[in-house]
């Protein structure tokens, strides 16, 4: 299982060869566990990326994207890790993740 924050961790982790049942975001205060079925889609390119579920939209920012959003797409991701700022300014093979926000979807709202 790939890992995230330490010196050989990636800034996400997978859930290995199964697919886990929902995604853990792990904020400094607070963390939510997202179920895969309530998934609708991600966008995004290297350095943002949004995944939108029916409930709430997870923003993530930094570098290396790109292959967080090849995992979203596959919902193979297990636990994604809101940074401490120390870790904000380490970077091991270019992936890097600076900030991680969580926003509830209001009844009614639109999410474009």
């Amino acid at each position: 299982m790939n890992t995230a924050l330490t010196d050989n961790r990636q800034p996400w982790e997978t859930g290995g060869p199964e697919r886990p049942a929902g995604l853990e975001v792990v904020l400094l205060k607070r963390t939510f566990v997202l179920p895969w079925n309530q998934f609708l889609y991600a966008e995004g390119g290297d350095d943002e990326i949004r995944a939108a579920f029916t409930t709430h939209d997870v923003l993530i920012k930094g570098s290396g994207l790109n292959s967080l959003l090849v995992e979203l797409a596959a919902q193979r991701l297990a636990r994604l890790e809101q940074p401490v700022r120390a870790d904000r300014l380490a970077s091991k093979g270019g992936r890097l993740i600076r900030e991680v926000s969580v926003v509830r979807i209001e009844a009614g709202h639109d999410i474009s």
